[in-house]
């Protein structure tokens, strides 16, 4: 008996029989923390997604105009349009079918932008538990998760104040979140799981799918980068197998959107409009991003000379660089969130190669890495879960003036403690009151009616059919000026009424640009201290007119250099 517990006893302690149970041991273990951050990033979407759409009102502070975007958007989608085919925009069709999916899911437009985002929240959080569990410990991948689904979820412009709620430039959030999740799978997973290329794939496509319908900045850095990935022989697989995949999809989205070869001729018209930004605007950014950047360099420089790699210089680089040209061409003050990115991927590198480091840098790798993460994670975290929070009070207690137009019931404008002078937006939506008093007050039925400035929220409020060929917004210097625009016989073509305001955001820069068409194709009939109201003339009045335009404006704006088709 004592030889069979000697020989046993000495088996189980030789080093050889021990490794593999130890492998397995230690497999078991990366599979729990896995499962376990998982599990917290699904969580906490699921969190952040009720806080948006259980009260199912929208409470906006700021970019008023931004949001009459959206809500048209969502209503031309509903009533049957097609972005890029029925209407011009420089954005992807997504950044419409979002507020559409929330108001066919909420049945009103109060609800649209919250019930859309709680949904996206929820869709990207499918990929981030998988890309993130695989390839992060759970002291990184529990942090950035949580830090990435609430870019996504809050109602704020990046780097503006908690009570500064707009789901304005929403599609920059999304696109943010979603390269930001690409990016992490610059590393190999720790534990390779049945299935790992095809979901990874899968993963990787849907995100760079997401970004490039819905804004082509963030669809060209992740095409870029797959590209990228295929210089690693290691992940070279997935990442051929994601550019297929982008490849074939995009191929069957154009067989029913049919509206490539329009979108892309309005992101030339807008690029010739907005143009690219210079030296100077690309120092300024760097500097309103130096603290971020520090933070960055304090993570990736121990981490490159641990690994003593180009491609991980070269990551880093990527991560720094094009994040600074997109946040340049952003209307947001502040948010590379591509840095955090490379930030998370730089601690998790110094994680896995803490056992070689000699003993003086044991503790910046082991356990600085992750702590340095957190406070670079954290004041951001907070800012943005207490804006959400503050959304969903708001919201709930229905604070704020409503908009007062009959589609819009559960949309309110407030000013909460919001600093500075508030009157515009306050007097902005007072204006579209007015207008939307002055066409109920017509003694026809308006249909098809246009404003003249930059957005229409006249169809939604209203429920009027909306028109066709126009522009989803006019912002003069982004997408219209008085060299690239679009012909008048586009624009209004379709226009039945066209509110001309006298005070609003863009309209002085914009009557100047169309007056002479306005007064040939439409007569005015109602005018007060805000508004013009103009219907377009009967055709054989029209035939009658003389052309109010010389010949030299007719043949500019015939011509229309750059002008989308």
């Amino acid at each position: 008996m004592k030889r069979i517990i000697g020989s046993s006893t000495a088996a189980a302690s030789s080093p050889r029989l021990k490794r593999p149970f130890l492998r397995q041991a230690a497999h078991d273990r990366r599979g729990e923390r896995s499962l376990s951050s998982a599990g917290v990033i699904l969580a906490s979407a699921a969190l952040f997604a009720l806080l948006l759409w259980l009260p199912g009102e929208t409470v906006t502070t700021a970019y008023l105009n931004d949001l009459f975007i959206f809500l048209d958007g969502a209503y031309r989608i509903v009533s049957g349009q097609v972005p890029s085919r029925d209407f011009h925009t420089a954005l992807g069709p997504l950044s419409f079918y979002v507020p559409a999916l929330g108001y066919w899911i909420s049945g009103t437009l109060g609800g649209a932008m919250p019930t859309g985002m709680a949904a996206t929240t929820v869709a990207l959080a499918l990929p981030m538990a998988h890309i993130f569990s695989s390839r992060l410990r759970p002291a990184v991948a529990i942090p950035f998760g949580i830090f990435v689904l609430l870019i996504v979820a809050v109602p704020t412009n990046l780097g503006e104040g908690i009570a500064s709620l707009s789901f304005a430039m929403f599609y920059n959030r999304i696109g943010w979140a979603a390269l930001a999740t690409l990016l992490v799978m610059y590393l190999r997973p720790e534990r390779i799981s049945a299935g790992q290329n095809l979901l990874d794939a899968l993963c990787a496509a849907g995100l760079t799918l997401a970004m490039v319908y819905i804004k082509a900045t963030y669809g060209l850095v992740a095409l870029a980068f797959l590209a990228f990935m295929l210089f690693d022989k290691h992940q070279r697989r997935w990442a051929l197998m994601a550019l297929g995949l982008t490849l074939a999809c995009a191929l069957v989205i154009e067989l029913f959107w049919q509206g490539t070869r329009a979108h892309l001729d309005d992101l030339i018209l807008t690029g010739k409009v907005s143009g690219s930004r210079g030296m100077v605007d690309l120092a300024l950014g760097f500097l309103r991003h130096l603290a971020d950047y520090v933070i960055l360099a304090i993570l990736a420089v121990p981490a490159v000379w641990r690994t003593r790699s180009l491609r991980d210089f070269l990551f880093f680089g990527i991560c720094a660089g094009p994040g600074l040209m997109i946040q340049n061409q952003n209307s947001q003050p502040w948010g590379i969130i591509t840095i955090f990115a490379g930030a998370a991927v730089a601690a998790e590198i110094l994680m896995r190669t803490s056992k070689q480091p000699q003993p003086e840098a044991r503790f910046l790798t082991r356990s600085g890495a992750p702590l340095v993460l957190l406070a670079f994670l954290l004041p951001t975290s907070i800012h943005c879960f207490m804006a959400l929070c503050v959304h969903t009070t708001a919201a709930t207690m229905r604070a704020g003036q409503p908009f007062g137009l009959p589609r819009f019931d559960g949309l309110r404008l407030t000013t909460l403690w919001v600093p500075g002078d508030r009157s515009f937006m306050t007097g902005y939506l007072s204006s579209i009151q007015e207008g939307a008093r002055l066409l109920s007050e017509l003694p026809f039925k308006p249909e098809r009616v246009s404003v003249l400035d930059f957005a229409n929220p006249f169809s939604a409020g209203l429920g009027l059919p909306p028109p066709r060929g126009d522009n989803a917004w006019l912002h003069w210097g982004r997408n219209v000026n008085d060299a690239h625009f679009l012909p008048p016989e586009q624009l209004l073509g379709d226009v039945d009424v066209l509110m001309e305001p006298k005070w609003g955001i863009n309209n002085l820069p914009l009557s100047s640009l169309y007056g002479s068409y306005i007064r040939e194709a439409f007569e005015p009939v109602r005018e007060t201290d805000l508004w013009i109201v103009h219907r377009r003339r009967e055709p054989k009045a029209l035939s009658r007119s003389e052309p109010s335009m010389e010949p030299e404006q007719l043949s500019r704006v015939g011509a229309g250099d750059g002008i989308s088709r």
